[in-house]
C-alpha cells in the first residue's frame, strides 16, 4: 500500500515522501497516528500542491532545531535519586526523567527525542544525546547523585 508521509517516521521516511508499507501497518499505525494517508491520485494531487508549504514547515523546524542545539550546548542537569552502598539506584533514570529535569531548567524537550539506549541504573556522569532533528543531534551532561 502506498501512503505519504506527514510527519518523519524512523527508519522509513521523512515528510512528504512516497513510501509503500504493509497494508495493516498502514491501516493500523500510520493512518490513526496522523502519520500518513493514503496515497489515492486526488490525495497525490492535493500533497503535490501543499509541498511547497510542507518544505517551508521542514525549514522552521530544522532552524528551530539549530536553536534549540545552541542553547543545549553547554547544558548540564542534576537528577537524584535514591541509591544503595554499591552506587546502584533503586529504579533508574529514563527518558522521560531527563525531559522533565530540562523542563524545569526551562527547555522543552519530547522525552522521545532523548536517546537512551538502556536506563541509566547507576549514579555517576553521563553524556545524553538528544535527537532535535533528522540531521541535528545535541549532547547533554547528566549528572546522577544519591538522595
Amino acid at each position: 500500500m502506498e501512503v505519504i508521509l506527514l510527519e518523519d517516521v524512523s527508519k522509513l521516511g521523512d515528510m512528504g515522501e512516497l513510501v509503500d508499507v504493509k497494508p495493516g501497518y498502514a491501516r493500523n499505525y500510520l493512518i490513526p497516528q496522523k502519520l500518513a494517508v493514503r496515497a489515492s491520485t486526488g490525495n497525490k494531487a492535493q500533497f503535490e500542491h501543499q509541498k511547497k508549504m510542507i518544505d517551508s514547515r521542514k525549514l522552521k523546524m530544522r532552524a528551530a532545531a539549530v536553536e534549540a542545539q545552541g542553547q543545549l550546548e553547554n547544558v548540564s542537569i542534576t537528577i537524584a535519586k535514591k541509591a544503595g552502598e554499591s552506587d546502584k539506584l533503586f529504579g533508574s533514570v529514563t527518558s522521560r526523567d531527563i525531559a522533565a529535569t530540562l523542563a524545569t531548567e526551562g527547555i522543552e524537550v519530547d522525552h522521545k527525542k532523548v536517546m537512551l539506549e538502556q536506563a541509566i541504573r547507576e549514579l555517576g556522569i553521563y553524556d545524553v544525546v538528544l535527537k532535535l532533528h533528522a540531521e541535528i543531534k545535541a549532547t547533554v551532561r547528566v549528572w546522577v547523585v544519591a538522595l
